[in-house]
C-alpha cells in the first residue's frame, strides 16, 4: 500500500488518519470539500499541519461529483480508498435529510465506481455506532441494524449495504469500521468533549441533553486512527468491525467531573430534554477487532481527556473565536 486516497481528510477522523499514513512512509492524496457544518477554521488547522509533509496532496472536492473524481482517480495510481468523508450529526440529520444521502450514500457509491472502472481493490469504510441503537451491548457486529432510528444512521447503513454489493459483485476488499464515540485534541467543535472543555474553560453554560446519566464508548481518535489503517493493511473480503474503547462506557457526568478537575473550573450547566434520536448508552465488542486487526485502544479514557485539555488550553488564543453550533452552513 504505497499510495491512499484519503477522503475527509481534513476532518477530525481524517486529518489524525492521513498523519499516521504519512509518517509510515505512504502518499496520502487528500480530498474534502471543506463544508460548513462546523466551523471551517478548525478544519483549516488541521489541513495545514498535512501540508507540511511532501508525500501528501490534498483536492477540495467533494465526493457527491463523480466527474471530479474521474479526474483524481486517472492522475493516480491509487491502491486503496479510505472513505472518511460523511456528514456526521444524528440531531442535525433529521433538519437536512437531503445532503446525508447524497454525501454519505452516494458519494460512496461514487467511490465504488470509480475504484471498480480504475481497478482499484480495496476500501475502509467509515461507519457509525448509531446503527446499534436499541440492540443489546456490549454491541456486537452480527446485530441486525436493519432498523435506524435517525437518517444519519439510514445513509450509512446504506453506504455498507452499497460497499457489500460491489464486493459480491466485483470482488473489492471492504472493511467497514463502526466507530464509537471518538474524541481527542482538535476534535469536532460541535461534539461533547470539545464543548463541554471550551464551555468550561470560558465560564459559559454547558449545555446537557438528558441528566447527564446517558454513556459512551468514548475512544480517543489516534486510537481510531490506527485501527482505520489496520483496516486498510488486510484483506478480508467484506467485515464489518467495531472499533471503540471496549471497556464499560463512561457517563457524561464523569466526562464533565474530569474536564472540571482538569480545568480547575466548575461547569455551569444547563439541563435540556434527552433527544429520542439519540442512544442512551454505547458500548462496543471489540473482539474482531483484536482477532482480524490485532488492534485495540491504547488511550485510556483520563490519558485522553488530558490531551484534550492540554491542546485546547494550548491554542486557547484562536479556539475562543470557533463556534460550537452545527449545521452552520
Amino acid at each position: 500500500m504505497k499510495k491512499v486516497l484519503l477522503t475527509g481528510a481534513a476532518g477530525f477522523i481524517g486529518s489524525q488518519t492521513a498523519k499516521l499514513l504519512l509518517e509510515q512512509g505512504i502518499r496520502v492524496i487528500g480530498i474534502d470539500n471543506l463544508n460548513h457544518y462546523y466551523d471551517v477554521r478548525l478544519k483549516n488547522y488541521r489541513l495545514d499541519l498535512l501540508k507540511k509533509y511532501e508525500n501528501f496532496s490534498f483536492y477540495s472536492v467533494d465526493i457527491e461529483s463523480i466527474s471530479l473524481l474521474d479526474t483524481i482517480f486517472s492522475q493516480h495510481q491509487i491502491d486503496a480508498v479510505i472513505n472518511l468523508a460523511a456528514r456526521a450529526g444524528v440531531r442535525y440529520s433529521m433538519e437536512n435529510p437531503h445532503v446525508y444521502l447524497s454525501t454519505n450514500t452516494l458519494g460512496t457509491l461514487n467511490l465504488l465506481e470509480m475504484m471498480r472502472k480504475y481497478k482499484v481493490n480495496k476500501m475502509v469504510l467509515a461507519s457509525t455506532s448509531s446503527l446499534y441503537a436499541g440492540m443489546q451491548m456490549p454491541f456486537v457486529e452480527t446485530a441486525d441494524v436493519r432498523t435506524p432510528i435517525s437518517p444519519y444512521a439510514a445513509t450509512k447503513l446504506g453506504a455498507e449495504a452499497l460497499c457489500h454489493s460491489y464486493h459480491k459483485l466485483y470482488g473489492i476488499n471492504v472493511n467497514v469500521v463502526r466507530y464509537f464515540t471518538v474524541y481527542g485534541q482538535a476534535g469536532r467543535p460541535d461534539m461533547s468533549i470539545f464543548r463541554f472543555i471550551k464551555w468550561i474553560a470560558e465560564g459559559k453554560e454547558l449545555v446537557l441533553y438528558g441528566d447527564g446519566s446517558q454513556s459512551r464508548d468514548f475512544t480517543y481518535v489516534e486510537d481510531i486512527a490506527a485501527g482505520t489503517i489496520r483496516a486498510a493493511q488486510v484483506d478480508l473480503g467484506y467485515e464489518v468491525i467495531n472499533l471503540g474503547g471496549g471497556k464499560n462506557p463512561v457517563s457524561l457526568n464523569y466526562i464533565i467531573e474530569k474536564i472540571e478537575t482538569h480545568l480547575n473550573k466548575k461547569a455551569n450547566i444547563i439541563y435540556k430534554p434527552f433527544h429520542e434520536a439519540d442512544i442512551v448508552e454505547t458500548w462496543a465488542n471489540i473482539d474482531k477487532a483484536e482477532k482480524l486487526l490485532a488492534w485495540k485502544p491504547q488511550t485510556d479514557v483520563e490519558t485522553g481527556l488530558k490531551k484534550s485539555v492540554d491542546w485546547y488550553l494550548e491554542n486557547q488564543s484562536w479556539l475562543k473565536n470557533i463556534s460550537t453550533e452545527e449545521g452552520l452552513g
